[in-house]
């Protein structure tokens, strides 16, 4: 099959790989018909993680079943699924306690938890950025999707990761109906966190970035724009809350956040979230960290560490929720929400392309293009829209 394979830093091709099978009777097979890039994907991309030369990445994925092993009781052939990225067991400690984002039995490292398609450190799983997936206990991790998923497969496939990512983080920030909100960061995930914060009844959702066209986005939706490289976005976040702060707020960069000169900074945005947020408000962070980033620029963030004003933070009262998604958490009632035509993530969606356009994609979202802020693949795809 033909796969999104990762050659080296800022380098990948679309080649053939082999192509995946039933292993275990409680495998599924899925013909992906959309899979994302993800900003994570970039991390990999960049060469900031330890993603293996010759491997595919893809873990925003939706298809339909092509084959299922004897074990499969729920899922047939023929079925519409999204794919939640985190791969889960459904029967351990973590899983029982819906923390398929920590699964046990997935991670084949005793020493760590989680699983996921196509992720550095993750399990040795392939990616969906490619014609075909092994899904491991298919019955547990496929999602059924309904008559008209093919039609709207670009807000359907939201639903793999960054739409539960951005549910997650307004989760952890304990959103509240009325509750003033600030976000940082603007792309696919921070805009999930907004949608989010408005389906939660949030009265005010401010959103700081520095791309216009992100910023758009996220007033199309009612949002309040930020613009960090044309106002001090702490004193923005204050004058719209009476001086005493958001209620709670989202961290959706990461550690590879910068200043609007490009200096990167990894403790900008939590630093900002701690004076943003007032007394005993609540920090969601979903953005990625990582232990070692030797491409870090600093000796701290080399070693996973950051310059935190936890001073402030402890002075405040205030809380942080962090870590990635356990997408099974939400992705059912979310799915629902969209069924019901509550929810459309699909708006953040610039560019559908078949998968032989992905180096090129890669090149654009990585570099952060104008009217680059989400790529969907679609591997049978044979033309293009942009």
């Amino acid at each position: 099959m033909k796969a999104v394979v990762y050659e080296g830093p800022r380098q990948v091709s679309v080649k053939d790989v082999p192509d995946p099978r039933i292993e275990r009777p409680t495998d599924v097979l899925v013909r992906i018909t959309s899979a994302n890039i993800c900003g994570s994907d970039l991390h990999m991309y960049e060469g900031r993680t330890d993603f293996e030369p010759g491997r595919w990445f893809g873990h925003e994925n939706l298809g339909q079943v092509v084959e299922t092993g004897d074990g499969v009781d729920k899922i047939r052939k023929g079925d519409w699924v999204v794919l939640p990225f985190n791969i889960a067991c459904g029967h351990c400690k973590n899983c029982e306690r819906q923390l398929t984002n920590y699964c046990l039995t997935a991670q084949p490292d005793p020493k760590m938890a989680g699983a996921a398609y196509g992720f550095a450190d993750m399990g040795p799983y392939g990616g969906g950025q490619a014609e075909l997936l092994r899904v491991p206990w298919g019955d547990f991790n496929c999602l059924r999707l309904g008559e008209d998923a093919e039609q709207r497969q670009t807000d359907y496939v939201m639903l793999a990761d960054i739409f539960p990512t951005g549910y997650h983080a307004t989760e952890m920030a304990g959103v509240q109906p009325g509750d003033q909100t600030v976000i940082y960061g603007a792309g696919p995930v921070g805009l999930m966190a907004a949608l989010s914060a408005t389906i939660r009844g949030a009265s005010k959702v401010m959103v700081v970035d520095r791309h216009p066209d992100r910023l758009r986005l996220a007033e199309s939706i009612g949002a309040i724009a930020i613009d960090d490289s044309k106002t001090d976005p702490v004193q923005a976040v204050l004058d719209q809350t009476m001086g005493l702060g958001a209620d709670n707020g989202c961290e959706c960069v990461g550690y590879q956040a910068h200043d609007p000169n490009g200096q990167e900074h990894p403790n900008l945005t939590m630093n900002r979230l701690v004076a943003s947020v007032r007394f005993t408000g609540k920090i969601g962070n979903v953005g990625v960290f990582v232990p070692e980033d030797p491409g870090a620029s600093d000796e701290l963030a080399k070693h996973g560490k950051l310059a935190f004003d936890y001073g402030m933070f402890w002075f405040k009262g205030q809380q942080i929720g962090s870590g990635q998604a356990p997408v099974k958490k939400y992705n059912r009632q979310l799915r629902d929400l969209i069924v019901a035509g509550k929810a459309e993530p699909s708006f953040i969606v610039s560019h559908e392309l078949p998968l032989d356009r992905a180096p090129d994609a890669y090149e654009h979202f990585d570099r952060r293009d104008e009217g680059w802020t989400k790529v969907v693949l679609h591997p049978a795809m044979a033309g293009a829209r942009a």
